[in-house]
């Protein structure tokens, strides 16, 4: 079972645990994903100043913040969109929509193009959370 958390906290994650969060996360991003596809069509087709671009752009916004919502809860940060970050205690496992798995780390003060496979850096400096 998912642990929910205050909106503006985030936890500390264990490699088991964001295995074991991620179908969950996997799921909330791709109906979120493709119920605002549609809007983006939409968005896409109409001319700028159009009367009905407000009511969309107001749609689009409103699934969006959804999505954050449900991964703040879950105690994740969103980076952007559909981008979020597993905090590990000393950096974070990362995942991008529509990537079929959390693949990738990036250490504290590193930036997301830093990145590396996990399995890369649990054989070169083997850490605590990918024991937990």
């Amino acid at each position: 079972m998912a642990e929910i958390v205050a909106r503006d906290d985030h936890r500390v994650f264990s490699l088991a645990e964001v295995r074991a969060l991620f179908p969950l996360v996997q799921r909330i991003t791709r109906h979120a994903y493709f119920e605002l596809d549609p809007v983006r069509r939409r968005m896409a087709r109409l001319v700028p100043g159009h009367p009905a671009q407000r009511e969309v752009e107001a749609v689009y916004e409103t699934i969006v913040r959804r999505w954050l919502g449900k991964m703040q809860r879950l105690g994740l940060l969103v980076r952007g969109l559909w981008l979020v970050d597993f905090d590990t205690g000393d950096g974070f496992l990362c995942w991008r929509f529509p990537q079929l798995k959390v693949g990738h780390y990036y250490a504290y003060g590193k930036a997301y193009t830093d990145r590396r496979p996990i399995d890369e850096v649990v054989e070169e400096i083997d850490p605590d959370w990918a024991h937990g």
